[in-house]
């Protein structure tokens, strides 16, 4: 009986190590993408001219991986635009994952806000085509281009993730059915700087965003480098933000660094224009952070 005792509290012991051991659930999902699954991604010949032109400065490859989308997992796509990041994230993610992409609505009740100065083109190896004849029509609002993105990828028989559009305020993201700890990844492309031009409370957001993931989940921020000091004062102007201003807004809101990526970085640009002179690409970063 005494034996028997012990053999059971052993195993009950060794029951609850394996308890304690489990990762949370963010984790508990298939391997990230692979260098050669986001090659087979970004060369899918379903895509569309204008992403396969965008990839020329984005170097998609090389982000995807270091984004690290997992299939099966659920991901917002902050500031989705026309969603170029967003379909990557659909296709890295597949069927069995979601993905959701947010825009701001414009409040009719608040005066627009002066636009920035246009934003220089921060890789000019990729050399812009002629102008229009005629003005370019204004952009298609954000939730209808991810619709018609939606329902390209259906058409073509993708095993995609579905893309639903929030037309969502940036300090309130996401509907409340979804605020908490429900997303494996959240990813913000090249537009933080602009929160700061558009008055967005950037801390709320952070906060909102912490608690709309589950533990273990990415905070993934790419942006164009400003210079030690100016922080998000160049916003309007050069569309950069100084790295280490935005690492302590993210910090703040209980976030841990938790990876670098240098693929996108430049030394040789010296920050202080929209558009580096003479040509070359902005210096870029981009950090992961995790949720703890």
């Amino acid at each position: 009986m005494i034996i028997r005792r012990k053999t059971l509290l052993a195993a009950v012991a060794a029951g609850t190590s394996l308890l304690l051991a489990v990762p949370p659930a963010s984790t508990q999902q298939a391997p990230p993408l692979t260098a050669e699954q986001a090659a087979e991604i970004v060369a899918s010949p379903d895509r569309s001219a204008a992403d396969r032109t965008n990839d020329l400065r984005r170097k998609p490859e090389q982000l995807l991986v270091f984004i690290g989308p997992r299939p099966g997992s659920t991901a917002l796509d902050l500031s989705a635009a026309g969603g170029y990041t967003t379909e990557l994230l659909a296709r890295a993610i597949g069927s069995t994952g979601a993905v959701y992409g947010q825009s701001r609505p414009r409040d009719p009740s608040r005066p627009p806000t002066p636009p920035p100065a246009p934003e220089g083109n921060s890789h000019p190896s990729a050399t812009p085509g002629p102008p229009p004849a005629t003005p370019a029509a204004a952009p298609r609002p954000s939730p209808v281009a991810l619709a018609e993105r939606n329902k390209a990828l259906q058409s073509a028989g993708i095993k995609a993730a579905p893309i639903t559009a929030l037309a969502r305020p940036f300090e309130d993201p996401v509907p409340s059915e979804l605020a908490t700890d429900r997303f494996d990844l959240v990813t913000l492309m090249f537009n933080y700087h602009d929160l700061g031009h558009l008055g967005i409370d950037r801390a709320a957001m952070n906060r909102a965003v912490f608690q709309a993931l589950k533990p273990g989940g990415f905070y993934v921020i790419a942006d164009h480098s400003g210079r030690p000091g100016t922080g998000i004062s160049e916003a309007g102007t050069l569309h950069r933000i100084e790295e280490a201003f935005l690492r302590k807004e993210v910090e703040a809101a209980g976030f841990k660094l938790a990876s670098e990526g240098n693929f996108l970085r430049n030394p040789k640009d010296p920050r202080d224009k929209n558009t580096p002179d003479p040509p070359q690409p902005k210096d870029e970063f981009v950090l992961k952070f995790v949720k703890p």
